[in-house]
């Protein structure tokens, strides 16, 4: 028998997982996290989701493995670093420029991580038969009511910050985290500790203030959720101080000091693209739904839709204090969305000057029949005067 045969079932499927690119792996119980389920319940309780129903439609399976997936005993948690090159906050100070999250400037991770998840499931699965054990799998990837990072958390990758995001000792804040739980009882690995101490530098990065307590986020805050999540237009008090993001945030996660161990991906997938590197703004305000798809073809923006999208746009254009951004945005107001349009409005009231901003409001509201829009309208022309 080899030396590799011979040992543990966990450490084999540990290597394999690595072999497929994984730069930590570990083990926990199905039942590990019960606390978790707790917290996650209050917090849907207080209306912290926002928009996102679908939390508090799954939330008896999401706040527990067990009325998942009855079956499930352990479940492999595997991180892959997508480390940036450089501090992702660098586009922030370039306001004709969008700034995009860094997972989502390369390929989506969802369609990399989970053929690898399902390689290593299958290959966990055929040691285990060679041991004479019988089990089962599943795969997961972000997108099952499971909560990954306090199952991570159990499993020794890393612990969940004061911004209740995963933080590796080893990677900092930049992981995916990829899930196979199986019915096979495996040996748990040694849960690991919280090193946040009394630093709040996360917390004082966010630039909305949407943690109201270290541990604690409420996601109608959060430019992340915003960007991404929310479906309406964006609350007009929080649009000044989302800068230029127009999907997604990394200052919570950047600001973290365990960062400076961080190290740089190596899965070319997830390396940025160099056009979703601060994208002109102007170049983007102006995509149609099909100039929309293919300007994203394997990106998470995509999902968002170009609706959205431009929503997020016109909020940056707006905060961008550039006025030759004027006729784009006068290029909007006339869109088939109202959602572009009311978000056309609000960037024409911080270029344009009085009269201009009178000009256009008494035109359109001649014929604008939705209310949010003329709203909007409203609250420009009060500014204007």
């Amino acid at each position: 028998m080899s030396e590799a045969a011979g040992a543990p079932l966990e450490e084999i499927i540990a290597g394999i997982a690595r072999a497929e690119g994984f730069d930590t792996v570990g083990i926990t119980r199905a039942d590990a996290i019960p606390q978790a389920g707790v917290r996650l319940k209050a917090w849907i309780g207080g209306g912290a989701h926002g928009d996102m129903g679908w939390m508090a439609e799954t939330l008896e399976r999401r706040a527990d493995p067990a009325v998942l997936w009855p079956a499930m005993r352990s479940v492999l948690m595997l991180g892959l670093n997508y480390g940036p090159a450089e501090d992702p906050r660098a586009v922030l100070a370039q306001r004709s420029a969008g700034a995009i999250s860094v997972y989502a400037r390369a390929e989506d991770y969802h369609d990399i991580i989970k053929p690898k998840l399902k390689r290593v499931a299958r290959a966990l699965l055929a040691e285990a038969q060679r041991r004479g054990l019988e089990g089962d799998v599943k795969v997961f990837v972000d997108t099952a009511p499971l909560m990954e990072k306090p199952l991570a958390a159990a499993a020794g990758l890393g612990w969940q910050g004061r911004h209740t995001n995963l933080v590796s000792r080893d990677f900092g804040s930049w992981l995916f985290l990829g899930a196979i739980a199986t019915t096979l009882e495996l040996k748990p690995s040694a849960s690991e500790q919280d090193h946040c101490g009394s630093c709040r530098a996360c917390l004082d990065a966010c630039p909305t203030a949407a943690f109201p307590a270290p541990y604690v986020i409420d996601a109608r805050r959060c430019v992340s959720y915003l960007t991404i999540e929310h479906k309406g237009p964006i609350p007009r008090e929080l649009r000044p101080l989302m800068g230029n993001r127009i999907y997604g945030c990394d200052d919570c996660l950047a600001a973290c000091p365990w960062n400076k161990f961080a190290e740089l991906g190596r899965d070319m997938k997830l390396a940025a693209r160099a056009e979703n590197d601060a994208p002109p703004l102007a170049e983007l305000v102006g995509l149609d739904d099909p100039a929309f798809r293919a300007r994203f073809p394997k990106s998470p923006i995509k999902r968002v839709g170009r609706e959205r999208f431009i929503r997020n746009v016109l909020v940056a254009i707006g905060n961008s204090a550039d006025p030759s951004l004027l006729p784009q945005v006068e290029a909007r107001l006339g869109d088939g969305s109202a959602m572009v349009r009311g978000a056309a409005v609000w960037a024409l009231s911080r270029l344009a000057d009085r009269d201009t901003i009178i000009i256009h409001a008494s035109l359109a509201l001649v014929h604008e029949q939705d209310a949010a829009v003329r709203a909007e309208w409203d609250a420009a022309s009060v500014q204007a005067l």
